[in-house]
């Protein structure tokens, strides 16, 4: 018997049809000139001024890929505009050797105003964990690298368990009132095979048997092709309007922030480490940061780190360390149907629920490269929707599957299946808020990065169809793949869904 999760709804359920407010607004208004031109007998106009009225009604309602024809026009002038001005391009200040300071981030697009923050000493060993501030979206975050068994040998009932304790790390964050989101990210990388090269010339002897060496070069020859690693990072976000007045009775400024952030670093990890099952959680300092961020731009650069973090072993002077100046590409261009950044190429889609529920460690397949070389993420996030917006929202949820199933009886229009089963979900979540859980609005990304040499297009093509094979839709994020990328990438805490404040 397998794990499936399915009860999730729309959300938001227009109550006028399946019309939203603007909408109905929008086709009432242009309503209006036919039934003027129609109130005079000019009937010649009154059908022309229809036919406009029904092509608005078409570019208004219709959804293609995604978005309403408006919502693809806005997006095409606002991509245009933002190309033709170059506020799209990026260069690294490194790359015209102008950096002033390694410790201030270089980071293009949503990034820009990302500071890196080192936080007061924490706990025995008195590490000081990475404290993430975006300036622009007045939230502070916080970064964890977690280890994982995962579920792909697990039994039904351990995986409900898990499932059960995503559940309760929520609703704890929901009941706290100071987690507005919280993101997991996990990269597929290849194996660039440099701790095993560094092994073997550890402990290869010169004078050893001729049988053994071949057979360690055959087993590199054959695993540096086809192994994999696994990185998996959570990050908690917490906006400045809560955080604030937490951080007045830890003292203020940074270090109150840091205080207020490492207690709920605390109640994260006890429910990582528990319910769900994760067997390390180790909260990123800002080198270890810097080292994520710099490998998500640019996969191959980690063989590099590995040979400066073996040679500090010998020698101390050695500075294996990443710069924040550094920890971005040194260029970047965002394409319609990709992104480009270093020696790389990257397409990114977002996955649609399916009515039927979705199997836990179903996603498998898409984190699964398809050939050699090409780099898999995948993230899902989870913003909590303050308990006073999820009553309103659930409460208008409500009000519009009433409206719409009494509008239907009225008219004669049979309501269809899908349409009972989101009136039923929505009166039901009141229930469910009632008794203590929380409203989320999961979203997930998945991204494939493959040198320029390779056809992006291609693995972009091979990620869809993984998507689909695991039992999902894949929407590919046109004209806005840079976000996607960096959200899915770098566990900055970047988030699709956050308005700027």
């Amino acid at each position: 018997m397998t794990t499936v999760y399915g009860d999730y709804a729309r959300d938001k359920i227009g109550w006028f049809f399946g019309l939203s407010g603007w909408q109905l607004a929008i086709l009432a208004v242009g309503f209006l000139p036919p039934c003027w031109a129609m109130s005079r007998g000019d009937w010649a106009s009154a059908g022309i001024l229809l036919l406009g009225w029904v092509a608005a009604g078409v570019v208004t309602v219709t959804e293609a890929w995604g978005r309403t024809a408006l919502g693809w026009l806005g997006a095409a002038v606002s991509y245009a505009a933002g190309s033709l001005r170059g506020w799209t391009r990026f260069r690294a200040t490194a790359t015209r050797g102008a950096v002033t300071d390694l410790d201030q981030a270089d980071l293009p697009g949503v990034l820009e105003a990302v500071q890196i923050h080192d936080g007061p000493p924490h706990g025995h060993t008195q590490n000081r964990v990475a404290v993430i501030q975006d300036h622009a979206n007045r939230t502070w975050a916080v970064t964890a690298a977690v280890v994982h068994p995962g579920l792909g040998m697990k039994d039904s009932p351990a995986r409900a368990l898990e499932g059960a304790g995503l559940s309760q790390l929520l609703d704890a964050a929901s009941r706290a009132e100071l987690v507005t989101e919280i993101i997991f990210i996990v990269r597929t990388v290849p194996d660039d095979g440099a701790e095993r090269q560094l092994y073997l010339r550890r402990h290869r002897r010169a004078a050893g048997p001729q049988l053994s060496r071949q057979v360690n070069d055959d087993l590199t020859r054959a695993l540096d092709g086809a192994a994999v690693r696994t990185e998996a990072f959570a990050t908690v976000v917490v906006p400045e309007a809560r955080i604030a007045r937490h951080a007045k009775r830890s003292g203020g400024g940074l270090d109150g922030r840091a205080r207020v952030l490492y207690a709920v670093m605390a109640e994260v990890e006890a429910q990582l480490r528990g319910a769900m099952g994760m067997l390390d959680v180790r909260w990123l300092s800002s080198p270890e940061l810097a080292l994520a961020c710099r490998t998500g731009f640019a996969p191959g650069d980690r063989a590099g780190v590995v040979e400066a973090l073996a040679a500090r072993e010998r020698d101390p002077g050695v500075n294996a360390d990443v710069p924040w100046a550094m920890a971005g590409p040194s260029g970047a261009d965002p394409a319609v149907r990709h992104y480009s950044h270093d020696a790389w190429n990257s397409a990114s889609a977002t996955i649609k629920l399916p009515s039927k529920g979705a199997v836990m460690g179903a996603l498998a397949p898409v984190l699964t490269p398809d050939e050699p070389g090409e780099r898999r993420c995948f993230m899902v996030s989870y913003p909590i929707l303050a308990q006073g917006k999820a009553d309103r929202r659930s409460a208008n949820s409500e009000w519009a599957a009433d409206i719409g199933g009494h509008l239907r009886d009225k008219v004669g229009m049979k309501q269809r299946a899908k349409q009972r089963d989101q009136a039923a979900k929505a009166r039901g979540m009141d229930s469910k808020l009632a008794r203590g859980n929380a409203m989320i609005r999961p979203y997930g990304v998945c991204t494939v990065t493959v040198p320029k040499t390779e056809r992006v297009s291609e693995y972009a093509a091979r990620l869809d169809a993984s998507v689909r094979r695991a039992g999902f839709a894949p929407l590919r994020l046109d004209m806005a793949q840079d976000v996607a990328f960096i959200a899915s990438t770098i566990p900055l805490g970047t988030s699709l869904t956050r308005h700027r404040g």
